[in-house]
């Protein structure tokens, strides 16, 4: 067979190898990259899902224990304690495998940075200060039945277009972001709310500016964040002008009591919409006790919407078995109890008969790598 490259003309040879060279670079540095995901699914069944009581079964799409993902990421040393580094991960679904938050690709996170002694600093989409705040307090997380399910955004707190700065120093926690254009996705639901900013004469146009302080430590936590987002033209949740906000205060804490953590915070969230401004506090407790290979985790949360009757209530327990580090299966059980025209679902993206109750149980198979 010939060889193309040695009968290449030199100067071709000598363009190859340099490429080649260039390539190979990066490789020589002290780099570093890692794919990781964690696969997650499982089987629920609500009850009261319309307003003539049925119930349903059915494989989650949004979230099991977990929502499932892959992600890459990567860190260059540069030297003197500073790193580049990068993180893409993407959101799946696993009842039918598509894309997740709003049918973006690397719709979880998609970023790149730079970090050292003084903290790190980052541009791209990613988490913001509203999404970190309660990550240690909150002891069922992004869980299908969970706080997110009062408040969707809590687990989907995430800024397109946005700068981030995030430092711990001996325990203290600082952390903000600004966005140009929060969200510029259109596909529909609480990751994707059609606002992309970057309006030319509108400064305010889909903006966003989330901050966070705290101190944290192993045994014992607290801290505060504000999130701030503005409006425009089309965006979704009744933020149809720049005008509008949508403002969320929370105090977030926990507490080590041997191998068990109590956790509790607060959300304060005044919206200022089209239709008018909505007032609400949303509290949750609750509580983590592993034994063994077992964890049973149980949370109670309240909303209270101001001056209305239509306030809900919350209570979720679970159960994980741990096979190993990597695989458990767990089952978990749960209420949430709807007044007056309230309607929220007890599974995350569910459905519930305006003012009724509603209960569940789940059972699922969790897999990180």
């Amino acid at each position: 067979m010939k060889n193309t490259l040695c009968s290449a003309p030199l100067p071709l040879i000598a363009l190859s190898l340099g490429l080649a060279g260039l390539g190979a670079a990066p490789a020589q540095a002290q780099t570093s990259v890692q794919i990781y995901g964690l696969v997650d699914s499982g089987l629920a069944h609500v009850t009261n899902v319309d307003a003539a009581g049925h119930s349903i079964t059915k494989v989650p799409t949004l979230t099991g224990s977990f929502p499932s993902r892959i992600g890459f990421r990567g860190t260059e040393d540069l030297g003197n304690g500073l790193q580049a580094f990068f993180i893409l991960e993407n959101g799946l679904q696993l009842d039918t495998g598509v894309t997740g938050q709003g049918n973006r690709i690397f719709g979880r996170q998609a970023l790149v940075g730079l970090k050292g002694a003084w903290g790190a600093l980052s541009i791209g989409r990613q988490l913001n200060m509203t999404y970190l705040a309660p990550i240690k307090s909150d002891v069922l997380g992004p869980n299908l039945f969970a706080i997110g399910s009062i408040d969707p955004y809590l687990p989907n707190a995430r800024s397109d277009n946005a700068i981030a700065y995030y430092g711990n120093f001996n325990g203290i926690v600082v952390g903000a972001t600004w966005s140009t254009g929060r969200d510029a996705s259109s596909a529909g639901g609480p990751a994707a709310t059609n606002c992309a900013g970057e309006v030319a004469g509108n400064a305010k146009a889909c903006r966003q500016y989330t901050a966070l302080f705290g101190y944290e430590t192993k045994d014992y936590g607290l801290n505060v964040s504000y999130d701030r987002l503005y409006g425009n033209t089309g965006a979704a949740g009744g933020l149809t002008s720049s005008n509008n906000t949508d403002v969320r205060k929370t105090i977030n804490g926990y507490y080590m009591v041997g191998p068990a953590k109590i956790g509790a915070g607060v959300v304060d969230r005044d919206t200022n919409a089209a239709t008018g401004e909505t007032k609400s506090d949303l509290y949750y407790l609750g509580v983590s006790y592993p034994i063994g290979l077992y964890t049973i985790d149980v949370q109670g949360a309240r909303r209270d919407t101001k001056n209305s009757p239509s306030d809900v209530n919350m209570l979720v327990g679970r159960l994980t078995y741990n096979f190993s580090k990597r695989t458990a299966v767990y089952g978990a059980v749960g209420r949430m109890a709807n007044k007056g025209n309230s309607a929220v679902a007890l599974d995350a993206g569910g459905t519930v008969g305006t003012g009724m109750g509603q209960n569940g149980v789940m059972m699922g198979l969790r897999h990180n790598f």
